[in-house]
């Protein structure tokens, strides 16, 4: 445990004095990092939007039940997650506001399905899902 503190100590200074204690840095590295950073920053966004509000349980299983079906309705996945209404529209409004998911109205019915954009994020994740089941 005396170790560990001793590096959390040092680990302070090295961020107060911006130092390093590496023996060579690469200058080209650094600026080629910096600029797939900065070139590539509009989609790390949308990719970290989309990962913060998929990291709930429950909205990551709303997502992938999306995926799968395309579009449901809140009543459905009530049924299928085993939750209230009111919970699931809770959770829909967080996807809604988060710009991931869009509605559609027929009637008094609305169905909820994913963005386009954001499923060519997600599927990767649902094919892991959809075949880690047979390995697990």
């Amino acid at each position: 445990m005396k170790h560990l503190y001793i590096c959390i100590v040092n680990n302070i200074d090295v961020m107060e004095n911006n130092t390093c204690i590496r023996v060579l840095a690469d200058p080209i590295q650094i600026k080629e990092c910096k600029q797939k950073l900065k070139d590539n920053e509009k989609s790390l966004l949308q990719l970290s939007n989309v990962l913060a509000l998929a990291g709930n349980d429950v909205r990551l299983k709303i997502l992938y039940l999306m995926g799968e079906e395309k579009e449901l309705c809140p009543c459905d996945m009530s049924d299928i997650l085993g939750m209230t209404i009111p919970a699931v529209s809770q959770h829909l409004r967080k996807l809604k506001d988060g710009n991931i998911i869009e509605a559609r109205k027929v009637g008094q019915t609305i169905y909820y399905s994913l963005k386009s954009e954001h499923l060519k994020i997600l599927r990767p994740f649902f094919k892991y899902v959809n075949t880690a089941k047979e390995t697990v």
